[in-house]
């Protein structure tokens, strides 16, 4: 039995006394102890090491004392095992030297073994479950087919990825195909981590809001879906697309256990358009946690107060930054703690 497990009542629909409360990548960059790791270790060795991405995933719980742990790694390893070769470039970010531009590059992209690609994340989730020893949940995460295919056609980081929209517009029998790819793998994926031991998953589309309503239906949230269906017998899905407000009313009726929501979209909107009946997560600025800590636990009270204690996990609307100071992040969770309904 999990000794905190307001994550998992939220996630239920249950009554709980306050909101439970984590952060995206809150397992990371804006601590101290995490910087000196980095200064040792490059980005994938701290993904592929089990023992050092324990580490990192249970840092924040112990320093800054969130109720959920979501564990260390990224959503490029999945393409790296699909035969798809991804670097971590410094002061680029992701570089992928060859991306993916035609149905010829498409046919040698790979639905791998699990185990045999991705075994290194397997036992990071069964080392932090023997570390967390049943205090907090741990969340497990994959990013949106429509994200990795922006990642791997794109080549790299982009304000638009336009060459990615292109690339589904122009050949849209290759794009299709690439993403069933990444929605199948993901679907093994998942389902590993959610045998290794992890409690909750969930889907970061980080890119959706570049699509238009439409087409986020057609090049998105169909490949969400089935992703959705897929694991939702076995644990508890989140869904996140960040701008993606507009698709939350068909995200409600998803069969996912959360929906996330970033700060463009007010608490008030978001109950309205997902019917109310659904746990919503979000959606605090990270900007916001450069304010004073006395103004942050103002802001995350009034922000409760507009989504409701019940089906509610309050996080930020997007990652934490990474010079965000630790006692702000602390007030952050504190401001959650110390709630009491008025």
């Amino acid at each position: 039995m999990i000794k905190n497990d307001l994550f998992l009542k939220a996630l239920k629909g249950e009554t709980v006394e306050r909101p439970p409360v984590w952060m995206m990548r809150q397992a990371g960059r804006y601590l101290p102890d995490f910087m000196k790791l980095k200064e040792k270790y490059d980005f994938f060795t701290r993904c592929r090491t089990p023992e050092l991405a324990t580490e990192i995933t249970v840092m924040p719980i112990r320093q800054v004392g969130t109720d959920a742990a979501i564990l260390f790694s990224d959503i490029l390893v999945v393409p790296q095992a699909m035969n798809i070769e991804v670097e971590m470039k410094p002061g680029v970010g992701p570089w992928l030297p060859n991306p993916v531009r035609t149905l010829e590059d498409v046919h040698q992209v790979i639905v791998p073994n699990i185990e045999e690609t991705l075994g290194y994340v397997l036992d990071a989730v069964k080392m932090t479950k023997q570390e967390l020893n049943d205090e907090v949940p741990l969340i497990g995460f994959a990013g949106s087919p429509w994200t990795i295919l922006c990642y791997a056609v794109q080549g790299q980081g982009s304000k638009n990825f336009d060459i990615a929209k292109k690339f589904c517009f122009t050949n849209p029998q290759a794009a299709h195909l690439l993403l069933q790819k990444i929605t199948d793998t993901t679907i093994c994926y998942l389902k590993e981590k959610v045998k290794a031991g992890v409690d909750a998953v969930q889907i970061f589309d980080s890119w959706g809001g570049m699509l238009s309503p439409e087409d986020y239906q057609l090049f998105s949230w169909k490949y969400i879906q089935q992703i959705i269906d897929a694991l939702k017998g076995d644990t508890h899905v989140i869904a996140f697309g960040k701008g993606c407000w507009f698709a939350l009313d068909k995200m409600a009726d998803s069969g996912a256990s959360a929906l996330g929501v970033d700060w463009t979209c007010s608490p008030e909107m978001a109950r309205h358009l997902t019917g109310g009946e659904i746990t919503l997560q979000g959606n605090f600025d990270p900007s916001r946690l450069y304010s004073p800590p006395a103004e942050i636990k103002n802001m995350v009270h009034e922000m409760i107060n507009a989504f409701g204690k019940d089906r509610y996990i309050v996080n930020l609307g997007h990652g934490i930054l990474p010079d965000i100071p630790v006692e702000n992040a602390i007030a952050f969770v504190e401001a959650v703690k110390e709630y009491k309904v008025s």
